[in-house]
């Protein structure tokens, strides 16, 4: 490469969760380089972009890339308590993007001992409602961080569904009393629901019931027992059956099922929904090829580098996009992977951020300082 000839610098990372936002992480990484470069009078240019792989974070992504900003609204958290959240919009209005994370989100109700069995998705159904308040015609739905498993019937009840008993008395919010479910009541489901297009990303595989399903493989991290496990899951068992049976629609063993709670069996059951890997959906929408495909260095990040970055998550989806020939370097909190699984993977190198040993709080206050301080020692490196 010539001197006249400007490296062209990709920085895509994904938020550090817990800790900074996708677009702050790229803005320090971008400011390490710019000063790495100057102090060794070379001539970069870069496009920093923040990237997310359907999962929390995704709003933040996609607003950033569509130049809006996050629409407020009021709305429950995942134990009924009045929370203000916010869904994002597309430059024409056109396309809201809605994180479960944002009403049945776990870390807002990380203040009070979790109730895995009531905890409901029916605050994130009212930032849907609002969503077609405002006269969109396609939803992202972001799974991800929920603190939830009522197989999204708390979603549908915000869109006027009723879930009934054998009374035919409507059952109270969560996954525990749906072992009671008899029969659903639609008529009063909001017809606009029907007309928009659905895609939901999802980042995981997993089947709605059984070993490796909803209740089973994430209940335990909501603060379910092995006995509310089982009771989760066979009140998941007991809703599909009844899904089923009102609508000939048999989603239980759909790959992805089990994310959030089975939060898409509900949805799914009624509506035409596309269940989509979070990191697809968001590549397609940022046009990730454009901003990675002409890029001779490609730098991405993370919280944490470690196998599961491997899979569906934003680390491969930027090695499966970037160009031929491109360098790819991870910038993360922390680094589990050997040399050899990096050199296997596509990734130059990899770096971790902690100067030294480090406890994770000591790391969260200085994110965004250590990942700038490792941005301008990696170009220093780099740009030799």
């Amino acid at each position: 490469m010539t001197s006249q000839t400007p490296l062209q610098i990709a920085i895509v990372p994904d938020s550090f969760k817990g800790s900074a936002r996708a677009s702050e992480v790229a803005g320090a990484i971008s400011a390490g380089f710019i000063a790495a470069a100057q102090s060794k009078g070379r001539d970069i240019e870069v496009t920093a972009v923040p990237f997310a792989d359907g999962g929390e974070g995704t709003l933040e992504a996609l607003i950033d890339a569509w130049g809006t900003e996050a629409v407020p609204v009021d709305t429950t958290d995942a134990i009924g308590r009045p929370v203000r959240s916010r869904l994002g919009l597309s430059a024409d209005g056109k396309i809201a993007v809605v994180e479960a994370a944002e009403a049945a989100g776990l870390p807002q109700v990380s203040d009070v001992p979790r109730r895995p069995l009531v905890a409901t998705t029916y605050g994130l159904g009212a930032l849907v409602v609002k969503a077609l308040d405002l006269g969109v015609q396609q939803i992202i739905l972001c799974l991800g961080g929920s603190a939830t498993t009522d197989g999204g019937t708390g979603l549908l009840s915000a869109l006027g569904a009723k879930f009934l008993d054998a009374d035919g008395n409507e059952l109270a919010p969560g996954g525990g009393p749906q072992n009671n479910l008899a029969s659903i009541d639609v008529s009063g489901l909001d017809a606009r629901a029907a007309g928009i297009k659905w895609q939901i990303a999802c980042d995981v595989t997993n089947p709605l019931l059984g070993a490796t399903g909803a209740a089973a493989t994430f209940g335990p991290q909501k603060g379910a027992s092995k006995e509310d496990v089982a009771y989760l899951d066979a009140g998941l068992g007991r809703l599909a059956d009844v899904l089923e049976a009102d609508t000939g629609r048999a989603l239980r063993e759909q790959s992805g099922m089990g994310a959030a709670g089975g939060l898409a069996l509900s949805l799914g059951s009624y509506f035409d929904v596309d269940l989509v890997p979070g990191w697809e959906l968001v590549a397609e929408v940022l046009d990730a090829h454009r901003i990675l495909g002409g890029a001779d260095l490609v730098i991405t990040g993370e919280g944490r580098l470690d196998s599961q970055s491997l899979h569906g998550k934003v680390v491969s989806g930027v090695l499966q996009a970037s160009g031929e020939g491109a360098d790819v370097i991870v910038i993360a909190g922390s680094v589990s992977l050997d040399d050899e699984t990096l050199a296997q993977s596509g990734i130059l190198s990899a770096y971790s951020i902690a100067p030294g040993p480090a406890t994770l709080a000591e790391l969260s206050a200085d994110t965004l300082k250590l990942v700038e301080r490792t941005a301008f020692s990696v170009a220093r490196t780099y740009l030799r």
